[in-house]
């Protein structure tokens, strides 16, 4: 078609989008506090189960909608610069890696969420998002240090700069409530997505979900005859059981909720924390329960919250795999399936938290 046809037609999408489009440095800037918000919202929602926390989940993807206008805008405004090999400086590697970090965890998070399940050997592309994520937050740093510029006075016009900003974050928000919309009347796989992202699986027993290791903690198989459960810490009397000593009766259905993105609602058989506990007679002060596996990984709940949790040995009717924690692992409703500790070995009874547990979850695993 002739370029003097179409200019009546893109005039007003020009006209539109130079409207909202802020000064080049606020657009920078604006990409930098986008990173961060994402990042922290990203790792915070690791630790989120319950529906109340719905609210997080929906910033962070209207955010990352956001975003994307806005690297857009930072694209087109140096798309000559990158198109033109005569005008590459040193910088520009910095500044082609940058982009595809930006570009990659774009693309993936928006196919996630509109609800593929593409897999790369066993990465979910909800992994591979958080991993561009995490790559772009140095990318970025590096990116900005090298082309430091404040906004100036005359980029904030605060009446202007409050009608884009405000057009641009209910775009994001429009375009995400278009997308469960779509979900919905398409049938995707989206549609059965919990609040947190992650796409359900069906099935009873062991071969129902996915195994999952976090980051190196994957020991050998356990021989259930020479297992023991150690129960110390601040209680009256420590306790010692073998596998032929724990009591099976205790039963729950529970939902695993992982963060790589998955989740699924089994039926769980073991033993409850609580009568372990009224066994051994906490101390008074005591106000932590801490779980810890054969790999020394460890996580903590607050006492009250523990004596709801159960120490599983069987699941859906089967007895737990060892991919699953086999001989036993912790089964805690509400929270994330990283914080179900696996193959568990020990439990301490404690006065303080167990801030560590935070840096072990990453080191665990490794020799």
């Amino acid at each position: 078609m002739d370029r003097t046809r179409l200019d009546p037609l893109l005039s007003p999408l020009r006209r539109a989008w130079e409207a909202v489009q802020p000064p080049p440095r606020l657009v920078d800037w604006t990409l930098f506090a986008i990173v961060v918000f994402e990042t922290v919202s990203g790792l915070y929602s690791f630790t989120v189960a319950d529906h109340s926390g719905w609210w997080l989940f929906w910033a962070h993807r209207i955010a990352g909608l956001t975003f994307a206008v806005f690297l857009a805008f930072k694209l087109a405004r140096v798309r000559d610069r990158l198109t033109d090999p005569d005008r590459w400086l040193r910088s520009m590697a910095l500044s082609v890696l940058t982009a595809i970090a930006a570009i990659g965890a774009l693309a993936t998070g928006i196919v996630w969420v509109g609800g593929s399940d593409v897999r790369i050997s066993y990465w979910t592309l909800l992994s591979i998002h958080v991993a561009f994520g995490l790559l772009l937050v140095p990318l970025l740093i590096a990116h900005l240090t090298s082309r430091f510029r404040l906004p100036r006075p005359q980029d904030l016009d605060r009446r202007r700069t409050t009608l884009q900003y405000s057009a641009l974050f209910v775009g994001g928000a429009v375009a995400y409530r278009g997308q469960e919309f779509a979900n919905r009347l398409l049938g995707t796989p989206g549609e059965d997505r919990r609040f947190t992202g992650s796409q359900v699986r069906k099935g009873e027993g062991n071969d129902a979900f996915p195994l999952t290791s976090w980051v190196a903690d994957d020991p050998d198989p356990i021989d259930r005859d020479s297992w023991t459960l150690d129960v110390r810490g601040a209680v009256d009397s420590e306790l010692t059981l073998e596998y032929s000593d724990v009591d099976s009766d205790a039963e729950i259905e529970a939902l695993l909720d992982c963060t790589s993105g998955w989740y699924t609602v089994q039926d769980w058989r073991g033993i409850r924390v609580g009568d372990l506990l009224e066994e051994v007679g906490p101390a008074s002060g005591a106000e932590y329960v801490r779980f810890v596996s054969v790999t020394g990984y460890r996580w903590s709940l607050p006492i009250e919250e523990a004596r709801d949790a159960l120490l599983a040995t069987h699941v859906g009717g089967e007895r737990l795999s060892h991919g699953h924690g086999a001989p036993i692992r912790l089964v805690a409703p509400g929270r994330r399936g990283f914080q179900w500790v696996k193959w568990v070995v020990r439990v301490d009874v404690r006065k303080r938290s167990d801030p560590a547990q935070w840096l072990v979850t990453l080191i665990s695993g490794f020799d």
